[in-house]
C-alpha cells in the first residue's frame, strides 16, 4: 500500500529474448496493467510479476544463459515472484522436459512432467474451448505446436484439460501450490485471443502477493 491508502500498481515484466513479446504486452495493455520489457538482469528489479511467453524453448534457454539472465531470473521466480509462462514458457518452468535438447535448461519453478510439442507440428495446430478452474465462462484455447503436461507433482494444481478429441484429458494449465501457489503455466495462448481473463486471473494472483 502506498502512503494514500490505495493498492500500489503492480509492474509486470515481460521476458523479452525470443518469442510472442507483443502480444501479451498489448494484452497487459487492455487490462490497464503496467509492464516492462525484460532483456537483461538490471530489467528484474522491482518487478512484481513476469511472464515468459511462448517462443522457442531451446532457443530461448540457450539466450538466457548467453545473456546472464538464467540465475537471475531462478532466483527471482524463486524469491516468490508471481510468474505466468504461456507454451514455451511453460516448457522454461518445469522440473522435467521430454523430447528437448540434452543442453536446454529449466528453471525448475513448477513440479511438472512436460512433452515439447505433444500436439504435433505447425500444422496440427488447434483451437477448442476449455473449463478452467477459477474462471467461470468457457476459456477459448489456440494450440500451436503446444507441450502438455504428462504428470505433475502433489503441490501442483490442474486447473484445464482438452474436454474432447483425440487429445482429450490432456492437462494444459496448472499452478503451482494446489491453486493458492504462485507461479502458473498454459499450454495454450490466451495472448492470441481478444479473451483477456486468464491474464486477468494472473494479475489477480499478483495483486494478493502485494497485499
Amino acid at each position: 500500500m502506498d502512503t494514500s491508502g490505495h493498492a500500489r500498481r503492480p509492474l509486470i515484466g515481460i521476458l523479452a529474448v525470443q518469442g510472442g513479446v507483443t502480444e501479451h504486452q498489448r494484452t497487459l495493455d487492455c487490462l490497464g496493467v503496467a509492464s516492462r520489457l525484460v532483456r537483461r538482469a538490471s530489467h528484474l528489479e522491482n518487478l512484481d510479476g513476469l511472464i515468459l511467453p511462448g517462443g522457442e524453448s531451446t532457443t530461448m534457454s540457450k539466450l538466457l544463459e548467453l545473456g546472464g539472465l538464467l540465475d537471475p531470473l531462478m532466483r527471482k521466480i524463486n524469491d516468490g515472484t508471481p510468474t505466468f509462462g504461456t507454451c514455451a514458457g511453460m516448457i522454461l518452468l518445469a522440473s522435467d522436459v521430454r523430447g528437448t535438447r540434452p543442453d536446454a535448461h529449466c528453471l525448475s519453478a513448477l513440479d511438472i512432467t512436460v512433452q515439447r510439442n505433444a500436439f504435433g507440428r505447425q500444422v496440427d495446430s488447434f483451437e477448442t474451448d476449455l473449463d478452467f478452474d477459477g474462471i467461470d465462462d468457457p476459456v477459448h484455447a489456440v494450440f500451436i505446436r503446444a507441450p502438455w503436461v504428462e504428470s505433475v507433482g502433489p503441490d501442483t494444481a490442474v486447473l484445464a484439460r482438452v474436454p474432447q478429441g483425440p487429445h482429450a484429458g490432456a492437462v494444459v494449465a496448472v499452478r503451482s501450490g494446489n491453486g493458492a501457489g504462485h507461479v502458473l503455466a498454459t499450454s495454450f495462448h490466451p495472448e492470441v485471443t481478444d479473451d483477456s481473463r486468464v491474464h486477468d486471473y494472473f494479475v489477480s494472483m499478483v495483486m494478493e502477493s502485494m497485499v
